[in-house]
């Protein structure tokens, strides 16, 4: 049954698990998980590597998976049979002369943090720790002197006798495999920028950048015992803060057009796993939601979306579109500097959420110090490059040098900008307590020249919807979510949205049991400023739908009914009571 179409209602056919959140290769090879083959990563690492290479792209592209299947795939004892059907196995000299043929250290430093300093160094300790009871096997080495085993053992059990032990760690490991085997090691470090960034947030970067600029710099830096190194990570940290020194240093960004297609899922590969699941016919809806990602040349979708909502249809073949990837993914930075962004990054937020695009100069090293410092043009540059490099704008065509024409990738990215202005315009507008007092005490009561009056002046105040191309629904949706910001922040109120109400839905529905009061709201938006049509229409909705019959059904005794129309910065609120 797999690939069919099947009746509405019905669950689709089992076939293979979908791999979500599994990032061990080994597993998801060998444990029944669907694949999409990304071992042609391998060869062209092989064929254009330096000695150390940095590859950044966005949380949940698949970074980490990659990494382990370097490391299954050159490490010594590697199993072919992992490979089999993959397209790396039909490079048969190059398996020959690579696969399982290197001593490989790997440690990801996704959970190195914590509210201060100490926390995030003791973490790190505790990981590269691991790594070496990992290699434990070097304890029995006829090649290693009983001082390099002495030192060994004192890594495995976290017990160094200094802090310049454990900054010399990942050099040492690589010396004392190399003893071991005779053979350079491959260094595989993952996520290399998340201790960057939980550092930044909590108020001890200096010294991260001090503690990663020791270990990497003895490990990465003219190191003998190097093959070669990979590291991966969002954000790419400034050469002179982290990599000082290092030679034949090769940056892998989310622009440069090797390696694009290897990390995150093509067009073809999304259509075959839809296929797969008998989900064929949904491909323009993933697409539409999950595509729009420009990695070089081509466009990429964001695997974790793909597979999490293909698993939402094996669930329910009427599932509803959702986004995934806000929920497991935090950028805080983002999220600091939008809410303390100037009018201007306003005003072209504005412009992206409505369809269009900015021009900007991009900076490709940056340092998260240089966030709060400096003239507020350079701090607006790092905005614009942090957005771009942790997936919340990606490019609409090629670059001209520094300068991107930068757009919001799809759908799913489109809603988290909104709620990430909604939570701003909620903050700043509640913050006011008189004025919003005033806003929900003329909802109540029925005071439309009031109501219109002030949301007027909140409109005027902070954000719009500029009137484009985008869809006149994607319009209403924004002012409706303005609205519902400012009502649900009045804690005593029952505040419902999209309420089945009478013989469909209603935008905003809210209760006050203790008065026994209730409303009802419909948004429309004003096409060219014909407030006057659209709040007609509102109305008309209302009554037509019976959107009322819900608040009678409460034995709510006075029942206020609100049309609103929106157009730009402007609305016009008519009111019925009844």
């Amino acid at each position: 049954m797999i690939g069919k179409k099947l009746p509405i209602g019905k669950k689709l056919p089992i076939g293979k698990k979908l791999p979500i959140g599994e990032e061990f290769f080994r597993n998801i090879r060998t444990k029944g998980f669907y694949y999409v083959d990304k071992t042609e990563f391998i060869s062209e690492l092989l064929m254009t590597r330096g000695s150390v290479n940095l590859f950044t792209r966005p949380r949940r592209f698949g970074k980490s998976l990659n990494m382990d299947m370097l490391k299954a795939f050159f490490e010594i004892g590697a199993d072919a049979s992992l490979f089999e059907g993959l397209k790396i196995a039909e490079e048969k000299e190059l398996c020959e002369q690579h696969m399982g043929k290197y001593p490989v250290i790997s440690v990801s430093l996704k959970d190195v943090g914590g509210e201060d300093f100490q926390t995030a160094y003791e973490t790190f300790r505790t990981i590269i720790s691991e790594e070496a009871a990992r290699l434990d096997f070097l304890m029995e080495s006829e090649s290693l002197m009983p001082y390099d085993k002495a030192k060994f053992q004192r890594m495995a059990e976290n017990q160094w006798e200094k802090p310049s032990d454990f900054y010399n760690s990942l050099k040492l490991l690589t010396r004392l495999l190399r003893k071991h085997y005779g053979t350079a090691v491959i260094v595989l470090v993952d996520e290399y920028d998340v201790p960057l960034d939980k550092a930044y947030q909590n108020g001890y970067y200096p010294q991260m950048v001090n503690l990663l600029r020791s270990i990497f710099s003895q490990a990465l830096k003219t190191n003998e015992n190097l093959e070669f190194a990979v590291i991966t990570g969002c954000l790419q940290i400034a050469k002179e803060s982290i990599f000082t020194g290092l030679n034949n240093f090769k940056i892998r960004a989310v622009s440069d057009i090797r390696f694009a297609a290897c990390f995150g899922f093509t067009d073809q590969e999304v259509k075959d796993l839809l296929d797969y699941y008998g989900l064929g016919e949904k491909f323009e809806l993933f697409k539409e939601w999950y595509d729009g990602y420009r990695f070089g040349n081509i466009h990429i979708y964001c695997p974790w979306d793909v597979l999490s909502q293909c698993d939402k249809f094996r669930e329910s073949a009427n599932a509803r579109m959702e986004p995934h990837w806000e929920n497991s993914s935090s950028n805080s930075i983002v999220k600091d500097i939008l809410e303390h962004s100037d009018e201007a990054v306003r005003a072209e937020i504005e412009a992206l959420i409505s369809g269009e695009y900015v021009e900007k100069p991009l900076i490709p090293g940056l340092t998260y110090s240089d966030i709060d410092s400096g003239e507020p043009q350079k701090r607006q540059t790092y905005l614009w490059s942090i957005l771009y490099a942790s997936g919340y704008l990606t490019d609409a065509a090629e670059p001209l040098g520094k300068v991107h024409k930068l757009v919001i990738p799809n759908r799913e990215i489109l809603e988290i900008y909104k709620e990430k202005i909604r939570a701003w315009f909620q903050a700043k507008t509640v913050s006011d307590t008189e004025q919003w007092q005033r806003f929900c005490a003329a909802i109540k009561t029925g005071d439309a020249g009031t109501v219109q009056s002030m949301f007027n002046g909140f409109l005027a105040a902070s954000i719009s919807i500029r009137d484009t191309c985008s869809r006149k629904e994607r319009k209403e949706n924004f002012y409706h979510g303005m609205l519902l910001g400012l009502l649900r922040a009045e804690g005593s109120w029952i505040v419902k949205s999209n309420a089945e109400a009478g013989i469909g839905y209603t935008d905003i529905m809210i209760m006050v049991p203790p008065e026994k009061i209730g409303c009802i709201i419909e948004v429309k938006y004003a096409e060219d400023g014909a407030f006057e049509t659209a709040c007609s229409q509102a109305m008309r909705q209302i009554e037509a739908t019976g959107y009322a019959s819900a608040l009678r059904a409460e034995d709510l005794r006075t029942i206020h009914k609100f049309g609103i129309a929106c157009y730009k910065k402007s609305c016009k609120v008519v009111h019925e009571k009844e």
